[in-house]
């Protein structure tokens, strides 16, 4: 896949063959949210079940003209209360997405991970953010930009496996993942380089099976073969990175903004390694990013066949 209009297609293609997934929104009461939920809908993508202060979500949809007739809405004035019971519909099946609304990150992701009704899976939780940008060719994932703050290799590791369903979701039938740093030589002062070396080690080892994994790369060579020719780097994945690791959240979450707000690019982000998708959007966020998260999240749904 190339852009986010193919994944939408994806998305309305699937849900006329299987019916819609359905998406249990947490603490639904917000504007921004709603205004995504609706787009969804009016695409045909998804099937809302939105959990909430039920009078203030009646006032929002009445004053974006969203007609809830057909929604189910469960009323609960209570944050924590109503992300257990959007989890809990997850957990039990009656619902196979979990999106946040207008609550804390920490609260929804503590509900996810409750050991009675959570979505825990053993592996780490991380975001994947996917981007469309018109000087690259393809579709591709930044990783971590939101969850990690600073990973471990082994850390890094199962990171590289949530992205790389996803990738293969997205098309890549061997994700090729480039680890970032800040240069492409090995240097025992920078913890990143000693990560890059020991993820190839694993991989190796057999740890990591199913995509290629090089580095240490630095952004240019990652993404542009004019740059890593010139650098005489000659790697599998130089110039055609499916999925960048970022050498912690910081890294991570300047390059996520960077391309939002200075590349004006195209994006979506999602959570990955629970049971689950978990779409996570920022209230900064764009309704296009928003609807594009939705996508993206029921993509991930439907490549893991809930």
């Amino acid at each position: 896949m190339k852009n986010f209009e193919e994944i939408i297609k994806y998305a309305q293609d699937c849900s006329r063959i299987s019916g819609p997934k359905k998406i249990a929104v947490a603490f639904a009461q917000d504007d921004d949210v709603l205004k995504a939920i609706k787009a969804a809908v009016n695409e045909g993508i998804c099937e809302p079940i939105l959990v909430g202060d039920k009078e203030k979500i009646l006032d929002i949809s009445g004053d974006i003209d969203f007609d809830l007739s057909n929604i189910e809405i469960i009323d609960d004035k209570d944050g924590s209360s109503a992300c257990r019971r959007a989890v809990s519909l997850v957990s039990s099946g009656h619902a196979q997405i979990v999106m946040k609304g207008l609550i804390d990150t920490s609260i929804i992701l503590k509900a996810v991970l409750d050991k009675e009704i959570g979505l825990r899976t053993g592996n780490i939780l991380s975001h994947a953010a996917v981007f469309s940008v018109d000087t690259y060719h393809k579709l591709f994932i930044v990783t971590d930009a939101a969850m990690s703050i600073a990973p471990d290799a082994d850390e890094k590791r199962q990171i590289v496996e949530n992205a790389v369903e996803l990738s293969r979701a997205l098309g890549a039938e061997i994700p090729k993942v480039a680890v970032i740093c800040a240069k492409e030589k090995i240097n025992p002062k920078m913890q990143a380089t000693l990560d890059a070396a020991e993820l190839m080690h694993m991989q190796t080892d057999g740890k990591m099976k199913g995509c290629i994994v090089e580095g240490p790369y630095a952004l240019d060579n990652a993404i542009s073969k004019e740059a890593s020719e010139l650098k005489g780097i000659k790697g599998k994945v130089a110039g055609d990175a499916d999925i960048l690791l970022m050498p912690n959240i910081e890294a991570g979450n300047v390059l996520y903004k960077a391309l939002t707000y200075l590349a004006n690019a195209d994006n979506a982000g999602i959570i990955l390694g629970a049971k689950a998708p978990i779409v996570l959007t920022s209230r900064a966020d764009s309704d296009k990013a928003k609807l594009n998260s939705i996508a993206l999240s029921i993509l991930a749904s439907h490549f893991k066949g809930e």
